[in-house]
């Protein structure tokens, strides 16, 4: 017996080790103020397989998109254009994904429900030689129009004015009295 208590003390004693062992969720460094994580590149950016999931981020007057293997930088100065727009993508992927394409007609409304929201964020830009790029990211929700704000405050172009821009305060009509006698 008083090797089944020696054994059942050894295994307690190594669970209570393995259990102190376990990360207990460190706290992860934030992201430097300009950088949005989760960045999926659908295409554009030179030397950055399509599809790739990284971070883009705004630093020292050059937008940098860095994935775990490699790092594309473009001068902001040279970016012609900066649109943004949202988005939805499916959140069932695989064989259950493509067969919701087979849904009858009026199952769209019920499909719908299986969309995740995302932001995509355009961007046209010269390279040295005066070629022209572009590329298309998708970002978390929330997130393109505070980047493109960065890009235009650092001397980036963008067509469409920003939203703030957009909203102009009620004009009166010149008359003064709005058509009355």
């Amino acid at each position: 017996m008083g090797l089944l208590y020696r054994t059942i003390a050894l295994g307690a004693a190594l669970g209570v080790c393995a259990w102190l062992a376990v990360p207990c969720g460190a706290q992860q460094a934030a992201p430097a103020p300009g950088s949005v994580t989760g960045v999926h590149q659908v295409i554009g950016m030179t030397g950055i397989k399509e599809h790739a999931k990284g971070s883009l981020t705004v630093d020292g007057g050059n937008l940098l998109f860095s994935t775990s293997k490699s790092k594309a930088t473009v001068a902001i100065t040279s970016l012609q254009d900066v649109v943004t727009g949202n988005d939805s993508q499916r959140a069932i992927h695989g064989t259950l994904g493509a067969l919701t394409m087979l849904a009858p007609y009026g199952g769209g409304r019920f499909l719908s429900l299986f969309r995740s929201k995302l932001d995509t964020l355009t961007i046209q830009y010269a390279d040295a030689s005066g070629a022209v790029h572009g590329a298309i990211f998708t970002l978390p929700v929330g997130k393109a129009d505070e980047l493109k704000k960065q890009l235009v405050a650092q001397g980036a172009h963008t067509s469409i004015p920003m939203e703030e821009e957009k909203k102009a305060p009620d004009a009166k009509p010149a008359g003064g009295t709005g058509g009355k006698p």
